[in-house]
């Protein structure tokens, strides 16, 4: 993820109207995202260790159970990260011209963040617990 948002700056360095300089600011956004996707996926992990603790007969394939947590999450997750994105958005617009790479590099990263977290983290899980969910 840290690798996206730096091929987003790189990309978007001269085409954009403010300065993208990879500086504190930058290596703060990166750290702050690098948090909240680690505790998404924490969130996402735990109700899938939930859901599978609660529905570990043998007529519930693994599969369908992480589904079901996953979709549980689902809108946890994408309501969060929709009252982050907002919140960006108007530190983008609004905020001073210092704060703009900041909230750029938080913007780009929250949505990697939080994809990774739902359609990474998850199918990842289920290729190194293949062993463990039979």
């Amino acid at each position: 993820m840290p690798c996206s948002c730096s091929a987003f700056f790189s990309l978007f360095n001269g085409i954009l109207p403010f300065s993208l300089d990879i500086d504190q600011a930058f290596i703060a956004a990166i750290l702050t995202v690098i948090g909240y996707s680690i505790n998404d996926t924490v969130v996402v992990m735990d109700r899938i260790r939930e859901y599978l603790a609660l529905h570990h007969s043998k007529a519930d394939e693994p599969k369908v159970v992480i589904n079901d947590a996953v979709n549980n999450t689902l809108s946890r997750t994408i309501i969060t990260a929709l009252t982050v994105v907002f919140v960006l958005v108007v530190l983008f617009f609004f905020g001073g011209e210092v704060i703009r790479g900041f909230s750029f590099a938080l913007l780009i990263g929250v949505c990697f963040g939080t994809y990774s977290s739902i359609c990474v983290a998850t199918p990842v899980m289920i290729d190194l617990g293949k062993r463990d969910l039979r």
